[in-house]
């Protein structure tokens, strides 16, 4: 295998004869992978000396930038397609550059669309920060389809643009235009602009948040003189005053992305990698697959060679890549039992030269014929005269556990993933027994763990008649939105007849009914609270916690928990408004970038916002959520709150918030313990460099009480 600085010598010989811009003559253009994002960041963030004024630079810019090349009078809208020949304005390829948004009703204008939504940065982006004034992610766009896209994130799709695959696809002409200007965003900002924030794709193959999406369009739709005319006027800050003079390396040559994230080849415009290197590396062979289990199987190879350096290996499974190693050896995870797969592997080198896909090996995991542990640590919670809740421990399983059987009074209640399930329709003052089973994928079932017996109350009242919103949360960036509804009545509340619906920006009616039935859950036990988020959530707290995790209605993505600061948010039973946060018809910023929470003395909704019912938090707090403090404390209420970050993780530090000792034990998905420290408020992290990639169990403990929590390690 000969050495890497061969190919070193090589491409530096090839720099002299080949055209590239002088512009990165100081950047180290044999750099890979993240080191060279690090070494383009550290030029574009150096040369990016004009910062733009949102008003009126960009407007100034735009208009030279996005010129139409066949009318100078005319900018080229970004998502559009059409001449103008037809009645649609909205599918228009180009506008008059005079008909710009100055804020009136009209539609036949033309905006400024932040391609990365504003709302996604982490903060959230604004128009008087760096990010939300960077002219190479800012396009001008058709006023109607600027709304009609919003803050979706980027998707699939083909053909035109439109929603497409529960997000926005920017169109066949534009695709490429969009996965540019993502990558620049997150070199430029880092995680501020996260791809797998903006983009519907997978990031598992990247050593970073790039996302497979984005890798695609930037291969598929090449880049057109547009894009460079606009990259060559923002270098040039002499002779442009609105320039900014820095440029979108990805539009120089989009080949840089493949050399940082990897993925399928895109275009060298320079000719300074695919040409000093063309040959490929050998096929691999001799692909032997051992250790088969339910869910994995190792596979192990003979090395290629290749005339400068092998750097790394794809696995395929059934023709579908799954995994890249630079070693000889792989797991492969995640599969199900009695199934044959397919598997062959690819080497690579530096300059993305692939091999032959080695002949197909046909390996089978095992059958599945062990049944999973019983549950344990039965509890009941919320009795109320006619419902509860079961509680249990997670079950362990060869493979993996995939439902719970709830039996009361030995007979069969109902089926769920969850780890508690509420019973409802019972008699008051009468005492039921509850067991638990645990099944998986394969019907193995284990035995019914040993009955508790649950006695309901009286049924008498409490004084508390009705359901009311106990959290608001909206995030400073993202989607992490959420509204919590708690019931404090002595009994179980049917969630037949309540919805929720916002005012959008304080103005007009009540709008985007959500019903609240319309998920799994169907009653709120009492004492307990009722969860909704928005679909594109990714906070873990708010996954952990949701019983209804809502997507879209009638197109309006989230809606009505697309909610933002100045949108009041209205709890209705039979249509009739019962509670509300925010003032109706007030579009002043109540709630932006921030979680209230109501104050544990307040029992009854409200129809009229009391902002002194609510406690303040700062933007992102999650924590609360899940729980209401009038109706849990103690260990049990610091357990449910306890938080783990990252998750998942691809460190070799996992940290914990707590407000109190615990102990945490890390078990295997068999069930094996693995590692058991002590978590405290001096120390609040845990060394896990031990841990190989996969799923693992974490049982936090704090005065004989505990909960279950997974986490991923990648």
């Amino acid at each position: 295998m000969k050495n890497i600085f061969l190919f070193i010598a090589i491409l530096s010989a090839t720099f002299s004869s080949f055209s590239q811009e002088s512009y990165y003559n100081d950047v180290d253009l044999t750099l890979t992978g993240l080191t060279l994002k690090n070494a383009l960041k550290e030029k574009i963030v150096n040369t990016h000396t004009n910062f733009l004024q949102y008003t009126p630079d960009v407007w100034i810019a735009s208009k030279i930038t996005d010129a139409n090349p066949e009318n100078p009078d005319e900018v080229i809208l970004i998502y559009g397609w059409e001449d103008g020949s037809d009645s649609d304005s909205t599918n228009d390829r180009t506008r008059d550059n005079t008909l710009q948004d100055n804020g009136s009703n009209g539609n036949f204008v033309w905006n400024r669309e932040h391609v990365y939504p504003q709302s996604l940065g982490t903060p959230a982006i604004t128009t008087t920060t760096i990010p939300g004034q960077d002219a190479h992610a800012l396009r001008p766009v058709d006023k109607p389809t600027n709304s009609a896209r919003g803050n979706k994130r980027f998707a699939d799709g083909a053909g035109n643009a439109g929603d497409s695959n529960g997000g926005w696809y920017p169109g066949d002409e534009w695709k490429g235009d969009v996965a540019r200007m993502m990558m620049y965003m997150y070199i430029r900002y880092e995680d501020i602009c996260l791809p797998t924030n903006v983009g519907i794709g997978d990031s598992s193959l990247t050593e970073d948040d790039m996302i497979d999406l984005f890798l695609k369009w930037n291969v598929e739709d090449p880049v057109s003189d547009f894009e460079r005319n606009r990259n060559t006027y923002h270098e040039n800050t002499t002779d442009n005053s609105s320039a900014q003079g820095n440029r979108n390396p990805l539009i120089d040559n989009p080949y840089l992305a493949t050399r940082i994230w990897g993925g399928d080849s895109a275009e060298d415009t320079w000719g300074i990698y695919t040409s000093s290197d063309t040959e490929a590396p050998t096929q691999p062979t001799d692909v032997v697959a051992s250790n088969e289990t339910t869910t994995t199987i190792d596979i192990n190879w003979t090395a290629s060679t290749d005339n400068v350096e092998v750097t790394e290996y794809n696995i395929y499974v059934d023709d579908v890549l799954t995994g890249q190693t630079a070693a000889v050896n792989y797991q492969i995870t995640g599969l199900s039992p009695s199934t044959t797969y397919a598997i062959q592997v690819e080497a690579r080198d530096l300059i993305n030269n692939k091999s032959d896909k080695s002949a197909v090996v046909n390996a089978s995991t095992t059958s599945d014929t062990t049944a999973p542990s019983v549950p344990t640590n039965i509890t009941a919670t919320n009795i109320s005269g006619t419902a509860f809740k079961a509680n249990w421990e997670a079950a362990t399983d060869d493979t993996a556990v995939t439902e719970y059987r709830v039996f009361v009074d030995g007979a069969f209640e109902a089926a769920t993933s969850e780890l508690n399930y509420t019973i409802t329709g019972l008699t008051v003052s009468t005492t039921y027994q509850i067991s638990i089973s645990a099944k998986d994928a394969a019907n193995n079932e284990s035995a019914q763990s040993p009955a508790i017996a649950v006695t309901t109350t009286d049924g008498g009242s409490n004084g508390v008649e009705e359901l009311f919103i106990s959290e608001y949360v909206e995030p400073n960036g993202g989607n992490n939105k959420a509204i919590e509804i708690v019931n404090l009545t002595s009994a179980a509340v049917s969630l037949t007849g309540y919805s929720i619906k916002k005012q959008s920006n304080g103005s007009g009616d009540w709008v985007n009914e959500l019903d609240l039935s319309t998920g799994s859950v169907q009653n709120i036990v009492s004492g307990d609270v009722f969860v909704v988020i928005h679909g594109d959530a990714d906070a873990q707290e708010l996954i952990d916690n949701a019983d209804l995790i809502h997507q879209s209605v009638s197109g309006i993505w989230g809606a009505p928990i697309n909610f933002n600061g100045n949108d009041p948010v209205g709890l209705f039973k039979d249509g009739v408004l019962i509670d509300i946060v925010g003032t109706f018809g007030d579009s002043g910023n109540f709630g932006q970038n921030i979680t209230l929470r109501r104050k544990a003395s307040i029992l009854s909704p409200n129809t009229t916002y009391d902002v002194n019912e609510w406690d303040s938090f700062a933007a992102n707090t999650f924590d609360g959520i899940g729980s209401h403090s009038s109706t849990l404390g103690g260990t049990e209420n610091n357990l449910k709150n306890f938080q783990v970050y990252p998750n998942p993780i691809k460190g070799n530090t996992l940290y914990f918030n707590t407000t109190k000792e615990v102990q945490v034990a890390i078990y295997s998905i068999l069930g094996k313990l693995i590692k058991n420290e002590t978590v405290t408020m001096a120390k609040k992290n845990m060394d896990i460099s031990s841990l190989s990639n996969g799923i693992y169990l974490l049982k936090i403990t704090s005065e004989n009480k505990s909960i279950t929590k997974k986490l991923i390690r990648r």
